[in-house]
């Protein structure tokens, strides 16, 4: 299914604006054809959160949609030990799934030691019976993993049940989709190549996980609907309204995706404002600008005043 990533909206001192992101999570969960809502992951600054904030984002959550989808917690944590206190806290706030990051200690060469993925996994599956869902980044990063370490851990860890899959390589990329869901115990990929989103759901990835989801994730939905129904015709239409967007989101510097997203939201008149923790910052007025003729251009009703 389609599952946004929601952001998590500051105050100007930079504290939760719990009112805001309240109803920007309400806002995608009630999108039809979403099928969960993801908080406390990459676009929600979950790197720049406390624990408590993170308990915070999730009780909100679960008061705004609780009870109407599923919501799927982040566990982002560089220890396994707090790794899994995450875990608890997540499976005693109501989530019904979570998202496991991979541990950036893993970065300088833990490529190499598979037991280290499967150590991390099984200290989380063994604080909650939770689904797990492992985040494969991709492998030039240093935390992506082996292909043959994550058929390790499926057989080792039976609670994982799916791949967010950022390997940014198609070949893999189409592996991962081909291999892992026709195991005798399938694994669902759920693809977050949102720049190239078209082409990853024509490989038949079961679903998507994406923040770009909190911007467009009707759009997402009905490019996903098009693909299962193999209408091609509606599929590019809908991905040429997609592609300017995603040419802004995901330029360099990377890092500020969801940076931008914030500030589509406050275009869309959805939100009204904008703030990040540091050590991101502020964008610049001419890439706001840029961010405006995206959306003009995708026909998704921005505030003109910059263009």
């Amino acid at each position: 299914g389609v599952i946004p990533a929601t952001l998590l909206l500051l105050n100007e001192d930079l504290t939760i604006d719990d009112v805001a992101t309240r109803r920007h999570t309400k806002d995608c969960a009630q999108t039809p054809g979403v099928s969960a809502v993801t908080v406390n992951g990459h676009a929600s600054e979950v790197h720049a959160c406390s624990f408590e904030e993170q308990q915070q984002i999730l009780d909100s959550t679960m008061e705004e949609i609780g009870d109407q989808i599923p919501v799927i917690n982040g566990v982002y944590a560089d220890g396994s030990q707090e790794a899994a206190r995450i875990a608890k806290m997540a499976a005693s706030g109501g989530a019904s799934c979570l998202l496991v990051f991979p541990p950036n200690t893993m970065a300088m060469g833990g490529q190499l030691r598979p037991e280290m993925a499967i150590a991390h996994f099984s200290e989380i599956a063994n604080a909650t019976d939770l689904p797990l869902i492992c985040f494969q980044y991709p492998m030039s990063t240093g935390l992506g993993y082996p292909f043959d370490t994550l058929l390790k851990l499926f057989d080792s860890v039976p609670t994982v049940k799916a791949i967010k899959d950022w390997s940014n390589d198609p070949m893999l990329h189409e592996r991962h989709i081909k291999i892992f869901q026709s195991l005798s115990d399938p694994i669902n990929v759920l693809t977050t190549h949102s720049s190239w989103l078209m082409a990853s759901l024509s490989m038949g990835a079961n679903g998507l996980l994406s923040g770009a989801g909190s911007i467009i994730v009707e759009l997402q939905v009905s490019l996903f609907q098009a693909i299962k129904n193999k209408d091609l015709e509606r599929a590019q239409a809908i991905n040429d309204r997609i592609f300017p967007l995603m040419q802004v989101f995901y330029s360099a510097p990377f890092l500020d995706m969801h940076n931008r997203m914030k500030e589509a939201l406050v275009l869309l008149r959805r939100t009204e404002k904008s703030y990040v923790r540091p050590p991101l910052c502020k964008l610049s007025t001419s890439e706001i600008e840029k961010i405006a003729i995206a959306l003009k251009t995708a026909n998704l009703g921005a505030n003109d005043k910059f263009l």
